[in-house]
């Protein structure tokens, strides 16, 4: 009786989806080993990045708006001398009227 060893040259189909499954393991792991490396090196990057930027500004204290009653006012107030010259002017006060009332606005 005679016994082959079997087959000496070229893997079967067997064989050749066994090498190709080992081969496509290791691709695999060592993209994913890659892969990891270069998430981590981003995330240090994006964290110096932001230890490196400057600090945002103090938050600005919010004072009362003084501005715009004063300009209400200084309105307010050349309206009514402009009045008081029409006044002054068409004869209904008199000069000493004029300058007491002007006197009295400007204070």
């Amino acid at each position: 009786m005679v016994f082959r060893a079997g087959r000496v040259g070229r893997p079967g189909l067997l064989g050749t989806v066994a090498r190709t499954a080992v081969v496509a393991g290791t691709a695999r792991a060592t993209a994913n080993v890659v892969d990891r490396h270069a998430q981590r090196r981003a995330a240090e990057s994006q964290a110096y990045a932001a230890q490196q930027a400057p600090p945002p500004p103090p938050p600005q204290q919010y004072a009362q708006p003084a501005p715009a009653p004063a300009a209400a006012e200084s309105e307010d107030l050349v309206s009514k001398l402009h009045e008081l010259g029409e006044l002054h002017a068409s004869g209904v006060l008199s000069d000493d009227e004029f300058a007491a009332a002007k006197r009295q606005l400007l204070g």
